[in-house]
């Protein structure tokens, strides 16, 4: 991942829009990293896997409650917990 701190950043910010169609581009100001730019197509692509990380544990979800493998909401909160 390239790096650069938020004033080189600022400084040379067409350059840092390049490099991140190429590869992520990390930004930190005092040393500390506090953001990362992406490409469009990178970004659509982590969007893509949410979405489908999120129907698949719906569909799951169905399917647990259609094959009745259930637990009730302090049990659920507990296990959170742990």
């Amino acid at each position: 991942m390239y790096m650069l701190s938020a004033n080189e950043a600022k400084t040379q910010f067409g350059d840092m829009l390049l490099k991140a169609q190429r590869e992520p581009v990390q930004i930190s100001r005092n040393g500390k990293a506090v953001a990362v730019v992406i490409s469009v197509e990178e970004y659509q692509m982590i969007e893509a896997m949410k979405q489908q990380f999120v129907q698949e544990k719906i569909a799951r979800a169905k399917q647990d409650i259609a094959d009745g493998r259930l637990v009730d909401g302090e049990t659920f909160f507990n296990q959170l917990l742990d």
